[in-house]
C-alpha cells in the first residue's frame, strides 16, 4: 500500500487525488482496477474506458465516461476519444490522471495537458523488456511520468512499481491430484476456453488445437471474442460479463486462455492455474509479440501452465486441473 500511494497514485499534491483512471478494457483495464483498489482510491475516481460486459461488470457502481474502442495504434480513433473527453469532463474536478494503457492513454494524457492536469503512466506488467509503443510515446511527448513494474529495465526515467503479479505461487491440490488431474487420462473433462477481446484478432489456431485434444465426453465452453466459429462442441459465448466468466472458469476443471494479463490475474486471483497460450504477431494473431513476454514470465515463476499452441495436449489439461494457485500477503 505504501509502495503504491507514494508513487503513481499519491505524488499529485493533495491528499486525497480526485484521478482520471483510463484504461483499454481487457488486461490494461483489469491491472488499472487492481492498483487503484490497492491505493484506496478507486471508489473516489472517474473512470475512463470502452462499454464492455467485462467493463460494465467491473465497474459497477462506479463513475465512467464511456468512450468509442480505440484499437491498437489507432490514431483517429485516440483523437475522437481524446475530443470525447473534452466534451465530458470539467478540468477542474480533477487532480491527476493514472494510466496503464493502451491507445486511450494517450486520449486521457492529451487532455490532461491541455487541462493542466498531470499524469502517471504505469507499463503494462506484461511488457517485461522495455515500454510499449503508448509508453515510448507518453514518454516521448513528456504526457506523464513513467513507471515500469520489472526492475530488470528501470530507470531514473522509468522507476519500478508494484507489480500486479507479484505474490502468486502454483501448489499442487492434493484433492484434485487424488480425483485423478495428474493422471487418469480417460476421464472426461469440463474445459472452459476464453479468447479474450482484443479486437480485431482472432486465434483459430488455439480452437483447432482444443479440439484436437479433447474428446467425446469432454464438456466444453468457449469465450470466443473476435474468433466467431459455427464448428464447435459445447456452449458458445462471444463476450461474457466478468461474473459470467468466473462462474465458468470456477466450474471447470481446467481452464486455457490466451496469453492476456487481465484473464491470466482474473484466474490466478481465483486460485485458477490456467493453460497459458500466446498469440503470435506472424500469424496475424495481435498487433505484436507481447503475449509472448508475460507467457516467458509465468514460465520463468512457475506460476500458472505456460504453453506454445503446438505443444499443448490432453497430459498438460490434466496438470494444470491437478494445481491450484495462491496469493502470498503483500500481493495485489
Amino acid at each position: 500500500m505504501s509502495e503504491l500511494r507514494s508513487a503513481p497514485f499519491s505524488s499529485f499534491g493533495v491528499e486525497r487525488p480526485r484521478l482520471l483512471l483510463a484504461a483499454s478494457t481487457g488486461g490494461h483495464l483489469t491491472q488499472l482496477s487492481r492498483f487503484a483498489r490497492a491505493a484506496g482510491v478507486a471508489g473516489d475516481a472517474t473512470w475512463v474506458t470502452f462499454d464492455s460486459p467485462q467493463s460494465r461488470s467491473m465497474l459497477a457502481g462506479e463513475r465512467v465516461v464511456w468512450v468509442d474502442y480505440v484499437a491498437p495504434r489507432d490514431v483517429p480513433g485516440t483523437l475522437r476519444a481524446r475530443r470525447a473527453l473534452g466534451e465530458q469532463l470539467d478540468p477542474g474536478a480533477f487532480d491527476g490522471v493514472v494510466s496503464t494503457g493502451a491507445a486511450v492513454a494517450l486520449s486521457a494524457f492529451l487532455w490532461g495537458r491541455a487541462n493542466r492536469v498531470p499524469g502517471r503512466y504505469i507499463e503494462s506488467v506484461s511488457r517485461t523488456d522495455g515500454p510499449s509503443l503508448t509508453g515510448r510515446l507518453v514518454r516521448l511527448m513528456r504526457l506523464a511520468d513513467t513507471y515500469t513494474q520489472h526492475g530488470a529495465w528501470a530507470s531514473r526515467a522509468w522507476p519500478q512499481t508494484a507489480s500486479v503479479m507479484r505474490g502468486f505461487a502454483r501448489e499442487l491440490d492434493a484433492a484434485r491430484a487424488a480425483d485423478g488431474g495428474a493422471g487418469g487420462t480417460d476421464r472426461p473433462l469440463r474445459v472452459f476456453v476464453t479468447l479474450g477481446t482484443i479486437r480485431p484478432y482472432r486465434f483459430d489456431r488455439l480452437v483447432d488445437r482444443v479440439l484436437n485434444i479433447t474428446r467425446d465426453g469432454d464438456e466444453i465452453v468457449w469465450q470466443l471474442g473476435e474468433t466467431a466459429r459455427d464448428d464447435l462442441p459445447g456452449t458458445t459465448h462471444s463476450l461474457m460479463d466478468t461474473s459470467a466468466l468466473l462462474a465458468e472458469a470456477r466450474s471447470a476443471d481446467v481452464v486455457i486462455t490466451h496469453s492476456g494479463v487481465g484473464t491470466i490475474l482474473q484466474m490466478l486471483g481465483e486460485g485458477i492455474s490456467p493453460v497459458v497460450v500466446p498469440r503470435r504477431r506472424q500469424h496475424r494473431e495481435h498487433v505484436d509479440d507481447h503475449q509472448l513476454q508475460i507467457w516467458q514470465l509465468l514460465k520463468d515463476s512457475g506460476v500458472a501452465d505456460p504453453y506454445a499452441v503446438e505443444e499443448l495436449t490432453r497430459d498438460g489439461l490434466l496438470a494444470a486441473a491437478a494445481h491450484r494457485t495462491r496469493l502470498s500477503e503483500g500481493g495485489l
